[in-house]
């Protein structure tokens, strides 16, 4: 890896690494088009400066995938699976320094970026023991002297676009099982995270795992590397696709996967509900509420989205949350590790958290608290860092939304959250699932009737009871219903069918031909019944 020095105002925070694509397990620089990687709670520190791919470099990659895959997936799954071991064991021993990385490059805390890191370890650690099973199964034959089995293939190669929010444990999500399962990648992080992408790669490189396997170019989005690694679906690049963003862009790679005939892995946006109920412990479901909607400055595709409150406790919740969130210490995170909560990633979350003002305003809702953008007029008392190096924003609670309203139904990336009255639980879970979106869900309930009944009425692929919307365990499956994804799931044993296609064989030792269905025994056998068809139907066969 090649350093050199950051910028005078950046040299606190570290140097700045020149990175460049990953392809065969070497360094390509391709176009002489390049970007930075900032520091997002400090734009005056560049943490990695890297090339843009074009489609030279992405079928460069694609070749390099191709190439390695037959080898790699004639590899005995134990011993792709020590690999991934070995990559979770640097992952352990690496941990601080990542974290730091992550910190720098998004602005996330230091107690989320190293939980952000331990989940990619946790994830790590789950599949090498995978590498022991990827079972299949043994089923019997309708003939004699016959076996029946199946087996787990991978599918080849798998594309892979990741968004910046969570930028080292995200990708585990995805890369992890896809190379246990026999596949290679190339794979397109965040333009926000490339320094901890590189990373990512170099650690699996030291892990043993061979060259061509995992591919990595960076580059934006829309009119860039994003973009030519959609349209390379339909030129047969991939044979999986995963990906992790919009609904709308979501939508583009499920028609081209589509025209294909390939399923897509799709994790996309969300509209969460939090629901307290009457008798709730309001201590917790308060504290819950402030990090699920404020943890990581409301940028997780699981923050709440709306808070259902029921009439009765309303008022005091909203005393309560509002106390708490007037007390939140925001700030550079770099330089101070008790900041509850930092920046936007960059200016473009910014732009488009700064219109929900104008929505929420013109759909009737009253701003209980919260002042916008923080500048250095207006910056709370124990700000720490520089407001005009990041994208900071007070924290901001909507009251007398209703489902109807826009800002109700819009997933907004910032700190920001909804109030909706109801006045029992009926009304509680209709607003719940009064939106498109079905990623994540909560309620905060004493009674295991409602318990019950929340999380068999709620439509969302992950339901928490008396917890917050956020956070997820590595051997669970992640994902949502409706516009929050096409009901593929990451993590857990469940992500392994994202990953590998079936294949069922039969191995016949009676010495003949046996036909299923025409010679078994079970077609032979005869009903004792009385014949019900009769002279209607009867045969003429010779």
């Amino acid at each position: 890896m090649k350093f050199i020095d950051n910028t005078e105002n950046g040299r606190r925070y570290g140097k700045t690494l020149v990175g460049s694509h990953f392809i065969n397990n070497g360094y390509e620089d391709g176009s002489s088009e390049t970007f930075k990687a900032l520091n997002a709670s400090d734009n005056s520190d560049v943490v990695g400066i890297f090339p843009v791919a074009g489609e030279k470099e992405i079928q460069k990659a694609v070749e390099a995938a191709r190439t390695s895959f037959r080898k790699w997936s004639d590899t005995p799954a134990p011993v792709r699976g020590e690999v991934i071991g070995r990559f979770g064991q640097l992952l352990q021993k690496n941990k601080e320094e990542l974290a730091w990385i992550v910190t720098r490059e998004i602005g996330k805390t230091k107690r989320e970026a190293l939980g952000s890191v331990q989940e990619a370890i946790d994830t790590a650690q789950f599949f090498q023991s995978e590498g022991r099973r990827l079972y299949g199964q043994t089923v019997w034959s309708e003939m004699r002297n016959k076996e029946c089995m199946t087996y787990r293939r991978p599918y080849g190669v798998v594309g892979i676009i990741s968004a910046g929010n969570f930028p080292i444990a995200v990708p585990s999500w995805k890369i992890i099982p896809a190379v246990l399962c026999g596949n290679t990648v190339v794979w397109k992080p965040s333009e926000d995270a490339p320094t901890i992408a590189h990373i990512f790669a170099e650690l699996f490189k030291e892990a043993g795992l061979p060259a061509g396997v995992l591919n990595v170019v960076h580059g934006f989005g829309a009119k860039s590397t994003g973009e030519l690694m959609i349209k390379g679906i339909d030129k047969g690049y991939f044979q999986k696709f995963s990906f992790t963003g919009s609904t709308a862009v979501g939508r583009l790679i499920g028609e081209a996967c589509g025209r294909q005939l390939q399923i897509p892995s799709l994790e996309l946006g969300g509209k969460n509900p939090m629901v307290v109920m009457e008798d709730a412990d309001l201590n917790k479901a308060v504290e819950a509420g402030l990090f699920s909607c404020y943890g990581t400055a409301g940028q997780r595709c699981t923050s709440t989205g709306n808070l259902i409150l029921h009439e009765k406790i309303a008022d005091k919740f909203l005393t309560d949350f509002k106390a708490g969130a007037e007390k939140l210490k925001i700030g550079n995170p770099c330089l101070d590790s008790s900041v509850f909560y930092g920046p936007l990633i960059n200016s473009r979350f910014a732009s488009r958290y700064q219109e929900h003002f104008d929505m929420a305003k013109s759909d009737g809702a009253k701003m209980i608290f919260g002042q916008g953008v923080i500048t250095e007029k207006n910056k709370p008392k124990d700000f720490v860092g520089d407001v005009k190096a990041g994208c900071y924003y007070y924290p901001t609670l909507w009251d007398h939304v209703n489902m109807k309203m826009k800002v109700a139904q819009t997933e907004i990336f910032g700190p920001t959250v909804n109030i909706i009255r109801v006045k029992n639980f009926e009304d509680a879970l209709a607003a719940a699932n009064a939106v498109e979106y079905g990623l994540s869900s909560a309620i905060f309930t004493q009674n295991p009737s409602t318990m019950y009944q929340f999380k068999n009425g709620i439509d969302a692929g992950m339901t928490s009871i008396n917890n917050s919307t956020t956070g997820a365990e590595a051997h669970l499956p992640f994902g949502g219903t409706k516009n929050s994804g096409n009901g593929t799931r990451e993590s857990g044993v469940w992500v392994i069918d994202a990953y590998s296609k079936w294949q069922a064989v039969n191995v016949d030792m009676s010495g003949k031909l046996q036909l299923a269905q025409i010679d078994s025994e079970t077609a032979t056998t005869h009903s004792s019944s009385p014949v019900i068809l009769g002279d209607h139907f009867k045969p003429i066969w010779k």
